[in-house]
């Protein structure tokens, strides 16, 4: 198994947590400061809800890819990864009100899904071989 994939795992696991507690305060935030619309509210927060489902499945299977050094798993945590990351840019570029916050967290997340998926597709490999 990669070490390095598995630390990022765990590191991307505790940082999605921050990710998703700020990104709902600042939904709250925004809906109390600003004029959000309430037809854009709900969405808003379904898809932050969903993206976490998404992201503790795709953290589970990775992890448990790594692990076991099963292509399977990690070959599916690659595809939520895409998953996650379209949400993400959602939440960077197509959300009601985009804050300077918002771009930050986004662009780190995004860093960190880039990276996992070169490590993935890397793990992938040498379990192949």
């Amino acid at each position: 198994s990669s070490l390095s994939l598995q630390i990022l795992f765990y590191a991307n696991g505790i940082y999605y947590i921050f990710y998703f507690l700020a990104t709902l305060a600042m939904i709250v935030y925004k809906s109390q400061v600003y004029s959000y619309p309430d037809s854009f509210l709900a969405p808003d927060l379904a898809l932050l809800f969903i993206m976490a489902f998404l992201e503790a499945l795709r953290l589970y299977l990775g992890s448990k890819g790594n692990l076991t050094e099963e292509e399977a798993p990690l070959g599916l945590s690659l595809v939520l990864t895409v998953g996650s990351a379209l949400l993400c840019v959602y939440f960077l570029l197509w959300q009601t009100y985009v804050l300077k916050a918002d771009v930050i967290l986004s662009a780190v997340l995004l860093f960190t899904y880039g990276l996992e998926s070169v490590l993935d597709i890397v793990a992938i490999a040498a379990f192949v071989s």
